[in-house]
């Protein structure tokens, strides 16, 4: 039987996120829909789930005597890593003790980098993926390079949003993508992987939901990413019958090895009926955003209710949808969007601006949804909306 008390009262049911960006910001929101205290935890002051959580923590995640400082103060009934760059060496010890780390501290370990996620699913599971080697040094990296061949594309084992990727085109590369990798990992310097180039029609992620029931798989997400950082998404991907057979048959694979419930963002490669897997997260996942306006339960309402141990008897489709990043950059604190009432002037159109407090570089900061009678459409309303967008960037 689930329980779940009032919050901020003895009785109440905690859940402290360890991350707190956009995607955390709807995950705060949709347990709170349940009446769970939220607790937002980032590195930096007012991430987006903490200007709507109960509460935050400001720390560095990577640090665990930290981490563990603020979960033994909080005492959480659920731990929900958010990103990456957390101690998951701290989660699998407090797991030990009696804490519930979603979907376990095992999956938040083995994704937290690309070399764990990748030797369970290539050598362990057996699934099918690109061609890879690891490198933590230099002459490592010239060795993979080599025996790679180009081009290929190399990744900090620990990164998101396409942070210190980049493609290695010619050998006379190897210099620059080794330093963007170095200056670009989640955790500074350090190993990379090396992935040789696969041809592939498409990309999909396969949204998958763990949860008290079974596990239930969304409709493939098609999307367009530029150096690794998503920018548009749509749904449903038209695929084979087959390849969606077998794309289902490794995120059930993925997901059942790494247990427990919550939403997992199953990336993979899709040439004809073969697919190939490249990536999981046990988290919701950015292209996943198209969901907010595509079905009845977004992916952090699905998240929500299998991390509490709810039912998922059925996810309602409502037709060909789209997303689109509203990407900026600049460097300051303070950004005005404009002209909104001409972006949601057409039907089946709607914007989330996420509230990130300031801009280095350039940073996803909202996003576009729209849905139409095809993809095609729902992406050129996507587009059109994104088109009449003004943001004014205040130095």
């Amino acid at each position: 039987m689930v329980k779940i008390g009032t919050p901020l009262t003895k009785v109440a049911k905690r859940a402290l996120l360890c991350g707190s960006g956009e995607l955390g910001k709807e995950v705060t929101l949709e347990l709170q829909r349940y009446g769970v205290e939220v607790i937002a935890c980032d590195r930096y002051e007012n991430a987006p789930a903490m200007q709507v959580a109960h509460r935050s923590h400001v720390l560095n995640m990577l640090d665990g005597q930290h981490l563990r400082e603020v979960i033994e103060l909080e005492k959480p009934d659920i731990i929900i890593p958010e990103v990456e760059a957390i101690a998951t060496p701290t989660l699998v010890e407090l797991e030990k003790e009696g804490y519930n780390v979603i979907p376990t501290a095992n999956a938040a370990f083995l994704t937290m980098n690309r070399k764990g996620i990748r030797q369970l699913a290539a050598e362990t599971l057996g699934l099918p993926t690109s061609r890879y080697r690891f490198a933590a040094t230099r002459e490592e990296f010239d060795a993979a390079i080599k025996e790679i061949g180009t081009p290929c594309v190399v990744k900090p084992i620990m990164s998101s949003s396409g942070h210190g990727q980049s493609v290695c085109k010619t050998p006379a590369d190897a210099d620059n993508s080794w330093k963007i990798s170095q200056e670009g990992g989640r955790a500074g310097g350090g190993e990379v992987i090396v992935e040789g180039f696969v041809k592939f029609d498409y990309e999909i992620t396969l949204l998958t939901v763990r949860h008290s029931g079974g596990t239930t798989f969304l409709n493939p997400i098609g999307h367009h990413q530029v150096d690794g950082d998503y920018r548009e998404s749509w749904q449903a991907q038209p695929m084979s019958d087959v390849a969606l057979a077998k794309a289902q048959d490794i995120a059930k694979k993925i997901t059942d090895a790494l247990g427990g419930y919550g939403i997992f963002g199953v990336e993979m490669f899709v040439q004809g009926d073969d697919v190939l897997f490249s990536e999981v997260s046990p988290r919701p996942h950015d292209t996943g955003m198209v969901t907010m306006i595509s079905q009845d339960l977004s992916e952090f309402a699905l998240h929500a209710r299998a991390i509490l141990g709810l039912p998922i008897p059925k996810v309602n489709f409502y037709g060909p949808s789209a997303s689109k990043a509203i990407v900026v950059e600049g460097d300051t604190s303070m950004v005005e969007f404009e002209n909104l009432e001409e972006v949601l002037s057409e039907p089946d159109v709607q914007i989330r601006i996420f509230g990130k407090p300031f801009i280095r570089g350039h940073r996803r900061m909202g996003v576009i949804l729209a849905k139409d009678e095809t993809v095609e459409k729902a992406l050129a309303k996507a587009e059109r909306a994104y088109a009449k967008l003004k943001v004014r960037i205040i130095s």
